[in-house]
């Protein structure tokens, strides 16, 4: 059969917001668009990889959504960490840090955690 990873998704309250973050923190962009009544779907690319990441916003959702204790993530392989460290940092979505592993933790508009490993 072959089964291979296509995307993943997070929902999200503001759209424009996330969209930003995305592009600052990660550098992803908008690879399509799907707009339908009652929500958007917004598909981001690292522009290197056929894997995305698929923002939900529910057009009438107004309150946060709960991520429970947040024991999920995203990771991504950077290639000059200290760099990407500095900007995360200048940012403020720095929200964990391992530096016995050599990893650390950012943290989106909407809760989500993305892990930050230096590529090998």
């Amino acid at each position: 059969m072959g089964f291979r990873f296509n995307h993943f998704n997070f929902n999200v309250l503001d759209l424009q917001k996330s969209l930003d973050f995305y592009a600052k923190a990660l550098g992803l962009t908008e690879a399509r668009r799907v707009e339908r009544e009652g929500f958007t779907l917004v598909y981001l690319t690292d522009g290197e990889t056929p894997f995305t990441l698929e923002l939900t916003c529910l057009h009438d959702r107004k309150e946060r959504y709960d991520l429970g204790e947040c024991e999920f993530h995203l990771a991504f392989t950077v290639k000059d960490f200290e760099a990407a460290r500095r900007l995360h940092g200048e940012m403020g979505c720095i929200c964990y840090e391992n530096p016995d592993m050599g990893i650390y933790f950012i943290e989106d508009p909407d809760g989500y955690w993305l892990e930050v490993v230096p590529e090998k």
